[in-house]
């Protein structure tokens, strides 16, 4: 692929989002919410005075641990509602070793961090947003190389299914598809009939 110039990667760089907003340690809630809806974002990162990620705010954060207890926004801190430490990655990384990522921690966002900095957010969402584009490079790398497919999907098509006939509600081991219904044996055998 890479002598007729596609690249058959996507990487996080290609998708994240560029430039973050930050916000220091020492920032009070109601103006990180107030930053948050100014910026049309759904997080914020705090970072050190070096501009070094600490970690980071989202809307989720600021309703479990502010609104949801009932406390004062303007006297709850940045450093108080954060979550920390900010899970990273490198903007080199594939989306499927973010997206892969992601699940393991159990985050939505990562920042992307290059040469010590941060550059970059990465979220689900923006993984989301590329999947049709992967599914036709992959479409279209496999018509370019010419593999053809279609005994293997023929064999798919063949293998029985498990599950409740379309026609006649009963169990089956052995469903197949016909005129886009799934039906058992017998039920099969009264449609070609």
């Amino acid at each position: 692929m890479s002598e007729i110039g596609l690249r058959t990667r996507m990487l996080v760089k290609d998708v994240m989002s560029s430039p973050v907003v930050t916000t220091d340690e020492e920032a009070p809630s109601n103006k990180i919410a107030k930053l948050l809806e100014e910026n049309k974002f759904g997080c914020v990162i705090v970072a050190n005075e070096d501009g070094k990620p600490l970690g980071i705010i989202t809307e989720r954060d600021l309703v479990a641990r502010v609104l949801s207890k009932n406390l004062k926004p303007e006297v709850v801190l940045a450093r108080d509602v954060m979550t920390a430490p900010l899970a990273t990655i490198e903007p080199e990384a594939t989306i499927s070793d973010a997206a892969r990522r992601m699940s393991r921690l159990d985050v939505r966002r990562l920042g992307v961090i290059y040469k010590g900095d941060l550059i970059g957010l990465i979220s689900s969402k923006d993984i989301l947003g590329v999947m049709p584009e992967l599914i036709e490079i992959i479409q279209e790398r496999s018509r370019i190389e010419g593999v053809d497919r279609s005994e293997e999907i023929a064999e798919i098509e063949k293998t029985p299914l498990s599950g409740y006939c379309d026609q006649c509600g009963v169990y089956s081991e052995g469903l197949r598809e016909v005129d886009g219904q799934f039906l058992c044996e017998d039920c099969r055998i009264e449609v070609e009939a």
